[in-house]
C-alpha cells in the first residue's frame, strides 16, 4: 500500500474529526455519552452470556459424572413423570415413600435422603477385640452345631413321622443371635415412611416382618399328607394371645410360624407381592429369609402358616376341591353363587364363588403357573424336564376333560373364598408358548386388577412393593434384575388385555 493509499483512505476519519471538533460543547459531551453507554451494553450483555453458558457446562458436567436424580416430594403430591418413555425413574407415591434409583453404569452405591438406615446406638462402648467375628473355636463349635441340625433334617422315612428340633438344646440358638445382636434390630422390610404403601393391610406388614426377622426358637419337617414334606419354623413373638389360639387350634405351631421353601421358588414372593398390586388378596404373605444353618446360607422363601389349611390335621392335607377339568367348565357355565343366589342341587356347582375362577385364570395367566387349571401341560408346549412330562400328565391330554384340577385350596370356614398356595410360576415362558388354556370359559375379569394393567402402573407399583424386601431384591441381583422380572408381566399383561378386547370379556366389579 503506497503512501497516497494511505492518505485517502485516512480522509474520512479526519474529516469526521473535523466535523466533530467544531460541533458545541454540549453536543460533544452528549455523543460521548451516548458511545460510552452503548459500549458499557454490550460489555454487560457478553459477560452475562458467558456466565450462563459456564453455569449450564457445569450442571451438565455435574449430572454426567454423578449419574444419579433425586425425586423430592413437595407436599406429599409426586411429580408428573413419563413414564413410558423413561423407566429408570420410580414415581415416590403419596405417602412419602422413597426409593433409590441408579443408572445401570453406577459403579458405587449411592446415600439418598429417606433411605439410609439408621445408626443402632449401643448403650456402652465395647472394646475392638469384642466386636471382631467368631475366633476358630468358636467358628468350629458353631459349624459342628449346623453340621447336627443339617443331620435331624435328613428325609423323614415315612409320612406319619414327624422331626421336632429344639434349638435351645442344641446350643445353637445363643450363640447365632448373640453375634448378630446389633444387627436382629435392623428389619430387611425396609420402610422409610409412617404408612407402607396402600396394597398392604396392617397385618400383612406385621406378618412379613415376623417371617423376615423372628427369632427362631424350633424346627420341625412334618408329613404333608399324600405331598412333599414341610419344614416349618416356630418365631419368637410377644403376642401371647396368639400364640394360645394357634395353640389350641393346631398342634403343628404353637405360636407363629413360618413354612420354608427351597431356593428355587422364589416366585413364591413375586406371587404374593404381585396379588396384593393387582387387589386380589388371594396368596399367603411370603418374604425371602436367610438361615446360615439351611441351604448353605442361600435366600428362600418363608410362606405364612396358617392352620385354618389343614382342619383335620397335616395328615388328612389341605382342604382342597376335587373337580376334574370337564366339571370345571360345566360350572363356569352355571355361574355358581353369583348374586348370592344359591344354585340348583343338580347344577353340579361347587363351594367356590363365580367370581374366584376368574381372579384364579388372571393370577395363573400372568405368572403362567399350569399346576392348578392345567396339571397336564395342555395347553402350551412343555419341555422335556418339566413335571408334567416325567409324572406323564401329559398323555392324557387326549381325554382332557377327565383331567383332575390340583391345588384349588380353599378355608374350611370360607368356602366360597379360593387361597392361592404353592405358586410355581415360570418366567422363561416365551410369549408364543404362552398357556391359553388357563382363560379357557372365562367371560369375566376383576375391573381393579385390569384397571391396573389398562393404566401401565404395574411397574411403577411393582417396584416399590419388591424393593420392601431387601433380601429378595438382592437377590434377584437388585433393580436390574428386578427390572427384567416385570419386563415379563407386562408383555404378558399386554397378551391378556389383547385377549380381553378379542373376545369381548367383560370387566365387572367383583368385591365379594
Amino acid at each position: 500500500m503506497g503512501k497516497s493509499d494511505f492518505c485517502w483512505l485516512s480522509f474520512p476519519i479526519l474529516k469526521l474529526t473535523g466535523n466533530f471538533r467544531r460541533c458545541p460543547l454540549s453536543k460533544r459531551s452528549l455523543i460521548i455519552a451516548s458511545v460510552c453507554v452503548i459500549y458499557l451494553l454490550f460489555v454487560f450483555s457478553q459477560v452475562g452470556y458467558s456466565q450462563l453458558h459456564r453455569s449450564r457446562r457445569i450442571d451438565e458436567k455435574y449430572r454426567h459424572t454423578r449419574g444419579l436424580y433425586n425425586l423430592e416430594i413437595n407436599d406429599g403430591q409426586p411429580h408428573s413423570l413419563d413414564l413410558q418413555n423413561d423407566s429408570s425413574f420410580i414415581v415416590p407415591t403419596r405417602y412419602n415413600v422413597v426409593y433409590i434409583t441408579l443408572k445401570t453404569k453406577r459403579r458405587k452405591p449411592a446415600h439418598i435422603r429417606g433411605t439410609i438406615r439408621p445408626k443402632v446406638r449401643r448403650k456402652g462402648r465395647k472394646n475392638k477385640s469384642s466386636n471382631l467375628s467368631f475366633t476358630q473355636d468358636k467358628r468350629r463349635t458353631l459349624e459342628g452345631d449346623a453340621l447336627q441340625i443339617k443331620r435331624n433334617f435328613a428325609p423323614i422315612t415315612s409320612r406319619k413321622e414327624a422331626m421336632d428340633v429344639d434349638y435351645k438344646s442344641l446350643d445353637i440358638s445363643h450363640k447365632i443371635y448373640k453375634h448378630e445382636e446389633a444387627d436382629s434390630q435392623i428389619s430387611s422390610i425396609r420402610i422409610y415412611s409412617q404408612r407402607p404403601p396402600p396394597w398392604f393391610s396392617a397385618q400383612d406388614v406385621k406378618t412379613m416382618r415376623f417371617l423376615a426377622d423372628a427369632k427362631v426358637l424350633r424346627m420341625k419337617e412334618v408329613s404333608h399328607g399324600y405331598a412333599l414334606s414341610l419344614l416349618i419354623f416356630e418365631g419368637e413373638t410377644n403376642v401371647q394371645q396368639a400364640n394360645q389360639q394357634h395353640a389350641k387350634t393346631s398342634t403343628v405351631c404353637g405360636g407363629q410360624c413360618g413354612v420354608i421353601h427351597s431356593p428355587v421358588d422364589t416366585t413364591e414372593v413375586f406371587a404374593f407381592h404381585l396379588d396384593r398390586v393387582l387387589g386380589l388378596n388371594r396368596t399367603l404373605p411370603a418374604v425371602s429369609r436367610k438361615f446360615r444353618f439351611l441351604y448353605d446360607g442361600q435366600s428362600c422363601p418363608v410362606v405364612s402358616w396358617d392352620a385354618s389349611l389343614y382342619p383335620a390335621g397335616l395328615a388328612a392335607g389341605l382342604t382342597s376341591l376335587k373337580l376334574t377339568w370337564g366339571e370345571y367348565q360345566n360350572s363356569l357355565k352355571q355361574r355358581c353363587w353369583q348374586q348370592n343366589i344359591s344354585p340348583k342341587s343338580d347344577s353340579g356347582c361347587s363351594a367356590i364363588h363365580h367370581y374366584e375362577w376368574s381372579k384364579l385364570a388372571l393370577f395363573d395367566f400372568l405368572l403362567q403357573i399350569n399346576n392348578r387349571l392345567d396339571q397336564g401341560c395342555c395347553g402350551f408346549r412343555p419341555r422335556q424336564q418339566d413335571v408334567c412330562i416325567e409324572l406323564g400328565y401329559h398323555a392324557k391330554c387326549q381325554d382332557a376333560n377327565h383331567i383332575q384340577l390340583e391345588n384349588i385350596i380353599y378355608r374350611s370356614h370360607n368356602p366360597r373364598h379360593l387361597v392361592f398356595t404353592n405358586n410355581k410360576g415360570f418366567f422363561d415362558r416365551n410369549e408364543d408358548n404362552l398357556d391359553f388354556r388357563l382363560l379357557a370359559g372365562i367371560k369375566e375379569f376383576p375391573e381393579q386388577a385390569v384397571s391396573v394393567l389398562k393404566t401401565r402402573k404395574l411397574r411403577e407399583k411393582l417396584l416399590q412393593s419388591l424393593f420392601l424386601d431387601e433380601t429378595y431384591w438382592e437377590s434377584q441381583g437388585g433393580r436390574q434384575g428386578i427390572d427384567k422380572l416385570i419386563d415379563v408381566i407386562e408383555r404378558r399383561a399386554k397378551v391378556l388385555l389383547t385377549y380381553i378386547n378379542a373376545h369381548g370379556i367383560k370387566v365387572i366389579s367383583m368385591n365379594v
